[in-house]
């Protein structure tokens, strides 16, 4: 039996070369490449991100809300901070 692939993987660099080929688009068509090229990374990591944790929600593996700690927030301060004391 073989070890099964990990597909997940390749939605980053993907999502990259995509957002970097809009991105190219984008710069010719404004006539300003390094904005574009800039936006296209911007574009593509927001792409591979979504890509990697769609991908990881279709297998069912864990940490599929794209590995974000849970954070509880119980505290009992709840006064919105910022103030000097009430004094």
């Amino acid at each position: 039996m073989s070890e099964p692939t990990n597909n997940r993987a390749a939605f980053f660099p993907v999502g990259i070369g995509v957002g970097i080929a809009i991105g190219v688009a984008l710069g010719l068509a404004l006539d300003n490449l390094a904005l574009g090229l800039a936006l296209g990374v911007a574009i593509g990591a927001g792409l591979g991100s979504v890509g990697l944790a769609a991908g990881a929600k279709r297998n069912g593996k864990p940490g599929a809300d794209g590995g974000s700690a849970h954070v509880d927030r119980t505290d009992s301060d709840t006064d919105g901070g910022g103030g000097d004391g009430g004094d």
